[in-house]
């Protein structure tokens, strides 16, 4: 994790940070601290104030896009590789927004597929790929995180039927389920899982140790789900007594 996210994390928690006990916790100077504030400032995610920084975020809300897709990315490419891997030539496939999951979507550029993603990073990695047939559900466009959502794309989603679904989330866990921030999200999750055959959920293991604010469905109704090798044991062992396969991709040796 770099020193932004234990930053924000730091903010989580106390909700105020002071550029001096960050300098020396994190062993730099000052001004790289206030530099990173600034970044943090830019995002939305905190207000400077004499000497530190106020954090703007809810607990119950997720960082922006920019700060996740810098979050596990080694971890989230392997997760994103792994999982294309399970897709068929062939297959239509309904691709969730998000960091991993467009990972999953950067792994699918040579693939012979149809493809309906969910967020505009997606429409992004896809538009050119030579073999895939790109659908695009319609609907509003979420700010920030340039996810479809609204009547609008839950219509065109629950009026299509796909093989497979891909799905991300901000939490996982076999007590609460699938969740995600996001409530608009939360619906347009829950179209997809219910108009595909096979649901795949991709996740780095830090989801598992949180549960968002809205509730998309229980683990029973997860096909497979693909994370790293920091899931916890419980967690594995509760997905596999549930019927849910779980593959896990490592750091190569």
């Amino acid at each position: 994790m770099d020193r932004l996210h234990r930053i924000l994390n730091a903010l989580r928690t106390n909700d105020t940070v002071s550029v001096a006990e960050l300098a020396e916790e994190h062993g730099v100077s000052e001004m790289t601290i206030r530099r990173d504030l600034e970044e943090l400032s830019q995002q939305g995610v905190v207000r400077r104030i004499r000497g530190g920084a106020l954090s703007l975020l809810l607990r119950g809300e997720e960082p922006p896009y920019a700060l996740r897709e810098r979050e596990a990315v080694e971890a989230k490419r392997r997760i994103g590789a792994e999982a294309a891997s399970l897709i068929a030539d062939g297959e239509a496939v309904v691709l969730d927004g998000g960091t991993t999951a467009a990972e999953v979507g950067r792994a699918l550029v040579d693939r012979r597929l149809t493809v309906v993603p969910l967020a505009l990073q997606v429409v992004s990695l896809l538009s050119a790929a030579p073999r895939v047939r790109l659908v695009l559900p319609g609907g509003e466009v979420r700010p920030g995180e340039l996810n479809f959502m609204g009547p609008l794309a839950e219509t065109s989603i629950g009026a299509l039927r796909f093989d497979t679904a891909v799905v991300g989330c901000c939490g996982l866990s076999a007590a609460q389920g699938l969740t995600a921030h996001d409530l608009p999200e939360v619906a347009i999750k829950r179209a997809a899982i219910a108009s595909a055959r096979r649901v795949i959920a991709v996740c780095d293991s830090g989801k598992f140790a949180r549960t968002a604010f809205g509730a998309v469905c229980p683990i029973s109704r997860l096909d497979v789900v693909v994370t790293d090798d920091g899931i916890p044991r419980e967690e594995h062992d509760a997905l596999l007594a549930a019927g849910v396969t779980v593959r896990i991709v490592r750091e190569p040796s």
